[in-house]
């Protein structure tokens, strides 16, 4: 049987405050080519999952800890919804071929993802001209979405400084 503990959410969480990204994460399938993907990702404020879709499937989030901004955009790169995942909002699940982000909200957050497999590599299905790896000057790049991507706003006009 598999599991993931209190404790485990903790370690998780700490681990992933000391990386470069700010995340971390455990898996509960056993390879990439399973047919369900199942993880757990810990992500600190100021770090995000860039926008991306899957064009083979649905995609499913629960909070495990903490609370998380799930951002949809049509396909001009357009905010169509904000959900704060983790208040009254307890599990969310977006349909294949949505372009959405993922943005932690809270110190410990950890986020419960399932969808269906086989793994699909990101390069596939990113959407370039909205995501950025780099990090906001004078920000972090995740706290600057939370606080300005709001419905109807164009993800492109929050470009990261160079």
């Amino acid at each position: 049987m598999k599991q993931i503990t209190a404790h485990d959410l903790t370690t998780m969480s700490e681990q992933a405050a000391t990386l470069p990204r700010l995340r971390a994460h455990r898996t509960l399938h056993e390879e990439l080519s399973d047919p369900v993907q199942r993880l757990a990702i810990a992500m600190e404020p100021g770090t995000y999952i860039r926008p991306h879709r899957h064009p083979q499937t649905w995609e499913l989030l629960t909070p495990l800890r903490g609370r998380f901004v799930v951002l949809q955009f049509n396909d001009e790169g357009v905010v169509t919804q904000r959900t704060l995942l983790g208040e009254e909002t307890k599990v969310l699940e977006m349909p294949a071929f949505t372009w959405h982000a993922v943005l932690s909200v809270d110190p410990g957050g950890v986020v419960f993802e399932v969808k269906q497999g086989p793994y699909q590599a990101a390069r596939r299905r990113r959407l370039y001209a909205l995501g950025s790896t780099r990090r906001w000057r004078g920000d972090r790049s995740g706290d600057a979405l939370v606080c300005h991507c709001q419905s109807g706003r164009s993800f492109r006009t929050l470009t990261p400084s160079p």
